[in-house]
């Protein structure tokens, strides 16, 4: 039975669509080198949701100023706790299409925890033009500033990546002092995946932002969680699988049965992988045992301190 259904499916279905740079053919290097921006990105300003709400979470529309003076917009859920504690947080980061209100719909997945996620330059209400570049440093400020607020747990940050987006994961667990990063359909180099595309054309010449997460894969420590689509015509499985042989951290992969690039995160498995794995990993760090009443939530599951 699909996680998502009705309204849900439809949201999901507006967020994620529209391919990617596989699934857009060209015909020619001039064209490949002038719709490149409009291939690698696709910015999605419609809202999925207008409100989000729930009862796991306090949402909060937020508006972050970037070091260059561009404002990013998107939401900061807050866990629904009986009295303040320190959380672990997911920060999220999207897929090419994505406009991430849409996250209100799975957020009760990540209950105990604080979820920021935050639309690309371009993206939802958020000023400004995507770029490798952008995107990059962005993440870093919003890793930062997510780290930096009350009740927030630094050293229990995970990242959860989609497509484009385990790019951008990549690269911040590169740079960061990251807990766990959670992969979804993730590719080697978009460069690449944009050669075998385009055998004939000097892409690696022509294409700007190349999103090399292999190369970030091989630097971190990050434990890791990927997960595989049965059919991804988007990105290819032997691109998958040269990220996964690169990551010089521990790793676990769960391939996701009856399912292709867009609709993996629609699959009951997926969520229920995704939760089991930030749960164990998000764990407070082992102190002496309180009385057995004093429980904390983690991702999802109470589990003693």
């Amino acid at each position: 039975m699909p996680l998502f259904a009705g309204p849900s499916s439809s949201r999901l279905a507006r967020a994620l669509k529209l391919g990617g740079l596989l699934a857009i053919p060209l015909g020619s290097t001039a064209a490949l080198y002038l719709l490149q921006d409009r291939l690698v990105f696709n910015p999605t300003r419609t809202p999925a949701v207008i409100r989000p709400v729930g009862k796991d979470h306090r949402r909060r529309a937020v508006t972050l100023r970037m070091q260059d003076g561009t404002r990013l917009r998107g939401w900061w859920y807050r866990p629904s706790l009986r009295e303040p504690s320190t959380t672990p947080a997911v920060l999220y980061f999207g897929g090419r299409s994505e406009e991430v209100s849409w996250l209100t719909d799975i957020s009760s997945h990540f209950a105990g925890a604080h979820v920021l996620a935050i639309n690309y330059r371009g993206y939802g209400s958020s000023e400004g033009q995507p770029s490798e570049r952008a995107l990059f440093s962005d993440a870093l400020e919003l890793y930062d500033w997510l780290a930096s607020q009350p009740n927030v747990d630094p050293h229990r940050i995970a990242l959860v990546g989609r497509s484009l987006g385990t790019g951008v994961a990549a690269y911040v667990a590169a740079r960061r002092q990251v807990a766990a990063a959670v992969l979804i359909t993730p590719y080697d180099s978009i460069l690449e995946i944009a050669r075998r595309r385009f055998p004939l054309s000097p892409v690696r010449f022509l294409l700007r932002h190349t999103f090399a997460s292999i190369t970030y894969a091989g630097v971190t420590r990050t434990p890791v969680l990927v997960l595989m689509a049965e059919r991804d015509e988007v990105v290819p499985h032997q691109h998958t699988l040269k990220l996964i042989e690169a990551w010089a951290g521990e790793k676990q992969v769960v391939h996701i049965l009856d399912s292709d690039h867009f609709d993996i995160l629609e699959k009951v498995r997926s969520w229920r992988a995704v939760r089991k794995f930030l749960v164990r990993r998000l764990r407070p760090p082992k102190q002496i045992r309180p009385s057995a009443a004093q429980n904390v939530l983690v991702a999802g599951e109470v589990v003693a301190s």
